[in-house]
């Protein structure tokens, strides 16, 4: 049996190393929100919303935060049977949706961004403002 041979050995311990950094992040910024009944991505709908003035075409919601069709609708009946948004028909085309956030969807927002946003800021406290720039730089190379 022959070995597999890896290309770039580096390239493989840097995905390695952004998987890790990746997972532990996610469960440590998620597991408050979780702890008050919205997903992470349920809270970054409703965040979307609030910093959108309250509504957005589903099809806008979906491109802002990268969400496949399937999924931004999940989310948003999620949200919807919880009380957080509604959704309705646009009246110039019935085909699209918007949705909108309840007062209870932006009460709950705002009651939780101010932590989470520290939570944020905390877990990146070990690097300086140019570490930050760079990684948020490298990050979006990868990513187009």
């Amino acid at each position: 049996m022959r070995a597999l041979e890896v290309g770039d050995p580096l390239a493989h311990r840097a995905l390695d190393a952004l998987l890790r950094a990746e997972t532990a992040l996610r469960r440590s910024l998620s597991a408050e929100l979780e702890r008050e009944g919205v997903t992470a991505a349920g809270f970054s709908v409703l965040v979307v919303l609030t910093t959108a003035g309250g509504s957005l075409e589903l099809r806008a919601l979906r491109r802002r935060l990268a969400l496949t069709k399937a999924n931004a609708t999940e989310i948003v009946a999620t949200l919807e049977a919880r009380g957080l948004v509604g959704r309705r028909r646009l009246e110039h085309d019935r085909r699209a949706s918007a949705v909108d956030l309840t007062a209870r969807g932006a009460a709950l927002a705002e009651r939780l961004f101010p932590a989470h946003a520290e939570r944020v800021s905390h877990a990146f406290d070990d690097l300086d403002q140019a570490e930050k720039r760079s990684l948020a730089d490298l990050c979006r190379r990868l990513a187009a």
